[in-house]
């Protein structure tokens, strides 16, 4: 597989100009577009550089560091659609998403992969990196339908169910969908690297099971916590 070309890359621009300008001909704001487009471009940039450092020191210490950083950003993001700024809030996000994420990673990587040394930033990053965001938007979701259920009836149990069926949407559709509409990113870059379809099929299930699980799980423990919270505003 060749390498790709900065000059190359820019063409991917093309399109989302055309995105750009679509929104803007519909009278549509496109600040947040925008700003979400620069800053995955600067975001990945910086994160390419950085891994390529972590990669060549033999140490545990800055990988615990990135999986430190990338807990705390997918807590703060979970909520930021929500414009809650609570410290409950976070907490609660922060501790879902680690306990949930943590215990999954550690299945993944060192049950199922036997990742040796267990800090291999190769495989402990990415996989961390599919596990948080997964959990990030789950909650996002979770916390956003939970609050507006619970806003209207005051019934927790009803609120809860909704919110979790509703986070769990997403990611029970793309688990309807892979193979059938989509190669998902992991097995399609394993297939473009030369790998074997057949390798390439059992590290998308394990991806699939592990982002299920760990969204799942992270819905789950984020909506039995919030009930802390909830609770007390009732006459």
């Amino acid at each position: 597989m060749n390498s790709i070309q900065l000059i190359n890359l820019t063409l991917g621009l093309v399109p989302v100009a055309l995105t750009l300008g679509i929104m803007v001909y519909w009278s549509l704001s496109v600040r947040a577009a925008i700003i979400a487009v620069f800053r995955m471009l600067i975001q990945l940039l910086l994160i390419g550089y950085a891994l390529n450092f972590i990669f060549g020191i033999n140490s545990s210490w800055p990988v615990l560091l990135i999986l430190c950083l990338m807990l705390l950003a997918a807590s703060w993001i979970s909520l930021g659609s929500l414009n809650l700024n609570g410290n409950q809030l976070f907490m609660l996000s922060l501790l879902a998403i680690s306990m949930s994420g943590l215990f999954t990673l550690l299945i993944t990587t060192q049950g199922i992969l036997n990742t040796s040394p267990w800090y291999s930033p190769q495989v402990i990053i990415p996989i961390a990196g599919m596990i948080f965001s997964n959990s990030m938007n789950t909650i996002s979701l979770a916390a956003e339908r939970f609050l507006s259920e619970f806003e209207r009836s005051e019934d927790y149990i009803r609120s809860r169910n909704i919110a979790f069926q509703t986070a769990m949407i997403p990611i029970t559709n793309s688990l309807l969908a892979v193979g059938l509409v989509s190669l998902p990113g992991m097995m399609t870059g394993q297939i473009l690297s030369g790998v074997s379809p057949l390798i390439a099929v059992r590290y998308q299930i394990m991806v699939m099971l592990m982002i299920f699980g760990s969204a799942g799980l992270s819905a789950a423990i984020f909506l039995s916590l919030i009930r802390k919270i909830a609770l007390p505003k009732k006459p």
